[in-house]
């Protein structure tokens, strides 16, 4: 939102948010756990289309309730979209190979692939999402260029079947020939070329990081025993809100017009029936932050909450949309409960298999960094 300085209910961390699409968060729940080794799969699957589509393919976020609602193929995203229009442009420049906001552009929707239901990125994080692209699309190169120093190759069966799958990715032939002729000059070869680069940059980072990044049964028992502030939760609720928020200190007509867009909405929010339809009904209507988020708060804790807003979550039933809420001077709210959790301690043996999944993504994390240092050190790197 612009200029005013709104509560945390309705505000998303910016360094959260940015950590939790690229990286994940650190779980405090066992949903959380959950959603993060679904996460872990569907990228494993992904991988190869992630480091190629311009924008075609989305990396999929797993969630722990809901399947993302975002399409897994859009070939005509750029030309349909006036925020995604990539000239071939130069944006940097690597060991003299020149990167451009084609490349740039495909990593900032890896990052935020929400922007495609918003027609563009938003303003606040904009500048934290490039970075981040920019960033992680030259360590791509680096990789790329070093597995070819080291002589790696990719099997000829393997690029055969990793191609035709590309190719099946695809509703339509029309639809893969489109791409063909827009990101691939309309040469097989390119597009060979592509998926090739994927490959290797997938198997070089398997080795050097993934396949060190295990953790045992007895390191992540350890880990719980030593850090049980970690495991400590407090009573949360995981909810969706719809809110209308007038200027800071409105006029009586201004705070009236909030109150009536209010209303509106809660016809149509007490109409929804899934987590899904609320979401869609957000990022269209809400003007809170979290609309770019499907209006999902995820697990919030209990004592960071407005009061207004604990009362009438309290009451409520998982499935179930509140009335119109006022949880400040003339800001409204409408909210669907998803999970209502209690405080306690979580048992290890219910969390072992996703606390173990997370520790191996921090592990990978660290020996990433250390990589793309060692990497990066004699580089020619060069932002144009």
């Amino acid at each position: 939102m612009a200029s005013r300085p709104y509560p945390q209910f309705i505000r998303i961390d910016l360094k959260g948010q940015k950590s939790m699409n690229r990286q994940g968060v650190k779980a405090e729940r066992k949903a959380a756990f959950k959603a993060n080794h679904e996460d872990s799969k569907a990228r494993g699957i992904l991988q190869l289309c992630f480091s190629l589509c311009l924008g075609v393919l989305v990396v999929l976020t797993a969630r722990a309730q809901v399947p993302s609602h975002s399409p897994a193929y859009a070939p005509d995203a750029f030309a349909t979209n006036s925020a995604f229009q990539p000239v071939g442009r130069p944006v940097a420049r690597v060991n003299g190979v020149v990167l451009t906001d084609r490349d740039l552009l495909r990593e900032m929707l890896a990052i935020f692939p929400y922007a495609r239901v918003h027609n563009g990125f938003p303003k606040a994080m904009e500048a934290d999402i490039r970075d981040g692209a920019m960033k992680m699309m030259i360590f791509e190169e680096l990789v790329y260029q070093q597995a070819k120093l080291q002589n790696m190759a990719v099997p000829p069966a393997q690029l055969a079947h990793a191609t035709t799958e590309f190719r099946q990715q695809f509703p339509s032939p029309q639809q893969y020939q489109q791409f063909i002729q827009a990101e691939c000059q309309g040469s097989q070869r390119v597009l060979r070329g592509k998926i090739e680069r994927s490959l290797l940059i997938d198997k070089f980072l398997n080795l050097e990081v993934t396949n060190k990044a295990g953790v045992t049964l007895t390191e992540a028992k350890a880990y719980f025993d030593q850090h049980p502030q970690s495991f400590r939760q407090p009573e949360s609720f995981s909810f969706q809100s719809i809110s209308f928020l007038p200027p800071r200190n409105p006029t009586a007509a201004q705070a009236r017009e909030a109150r009536q867009r209010a209303e509106a909405a809660l016809r149509q929010a007490k109409a929804t029936k899934s987590y899904e339809e609320f979401g869609l009904l957000a990022e269209r209507i809400s003007e809170d932050d979290f609309r770019v988020m499907m209006g999902d708060h995820k697990a919030a804790d209990r004592a960071k909450l407005p009061p207004a807003v604990v009362t009438a979550l309290a009451a409520m039933q998982p499935g179930q949309v509140s009335d119109i809420i006022e949880f400040d001077a003339g800001d409204f709210t409408i909210l669907r409960l998803n999970a209502h959790e209690p405080a306690g301690m979580q048992r290890f043996e219910t969390i072992e298999e996703g606390l173990r999944e997370q520790l191996k993504k921090e592990k990978a994390e660290q020996l990433r960094r250390v990589l793309a240092a060692k990497l990066s050190k004699n580089a020619r790197i060069e932002r144009l």
